[in-house]
């Protein structure tokens, strides 16, 4: 069932995504080569905490710790731990906020010094895809057109889009109905309505689409990097407002 929100609901739902929103700020300030992810999480956990939030990721699913951090060829759901960031890495920070009943969620993927031009060709198709995705989505478009304007640019690009993740509704639950993929057919799915809530968040590959899950863990199955950039959204009377900007 898609759960749509109130004005009231919606007002207290900012609060968090606006968390994330500065979490993810912190993230990009902070990262520096030779620190651990999990020392990167534990800068993010602590903000997370002092803006009386919590993690909605921490002990979700039995995930250990409150920051998804992916590094290369890891899509999504990288555990933070002893893992050494270097220069050169892509650095995928999924972060999640629970505040005032609601969740609030978004990714991005970032770098550290110089990184090679496909790399950052990745990152920012990754980043534009986005964008491209909610281009001209208003109440009433059908869901299957985001994924098809991600798929499509994405593609046109030379890259590929993961199937086996997608993006998802959100709200008083961290999942919610309906699931978002960032692939489709334009025209199906269901119809978008006022204050419905999203996290749209393609997940990019360099190579194939093919990933391996591992426990948690979601790698690409050529060993090829992949990139993440994620908002939580709202559709409105003006089309898309974007809630983790």
């Amino acid at each position: 069932m898609i759960y749509i929100k109130s004005d009231n609901e919606l007002e207290l739902m900012r609060e968090p995504c606006k968390i994330v929103r500065d979490v993810l700020l912190l993230a990009e300030d902070k990262l520096q080569a030779g620190m651990t992810t999990g020392e990167l999480n534990k800068i993010l956990h602590d903000y997370i905490i002092s803006s009386k939030a919590k993690p909605s990721f921490l002990g979700k699913y039995g995930f250990p710790a409150s920051a998804c951090i992916s590094i290369d060829n890891e899509v999504v759901h990288g555990v933070p731990g002893n893992r050494v960031i270097k220069e050169g890495d892509i650095v995928s920070v999924d972060v999640g906020a629970y505040k005032n009943g609601f969740h609030g969620d978004g990714a991005r993927s970032l770098y550290v010094g110089k990184i090679s031009p496909e790399k950052k060709k990745l990152i920012d198709v990754t980043k534009e895809s986005f964008f491209k995705g909610i281009e001209g989505i208003c109440i009433g478009s059908a869901l299957g057109d985001i994924g098809y304007q991600i798929q499509t640019y994405v593609e046109q690009n030379g890259f590929s889009v993961v199937r086996e993740m997608v993006g998802h509704g959100i709200g008083k639950q961290l999942h919610e109905d309906p699931q978002v993929p960032n692939y489709g057919r334009k025209g199906t799915g269901v119809r978008l309505r006022r204050n419905m809530t999203l996290a749209i968040e393609p997940m990019v590959n360099m190579g194939s689409h093919h990933v391996v899950i591992d426990g948690l863990n979601c790698v690409t199955q050529d060993g090829l990097p992949s990139a993440h950039y994620e908002n939580t959204v709202v559709i409105n009377d003006n089309g898309v407002e974007i809630l983790t900007v």
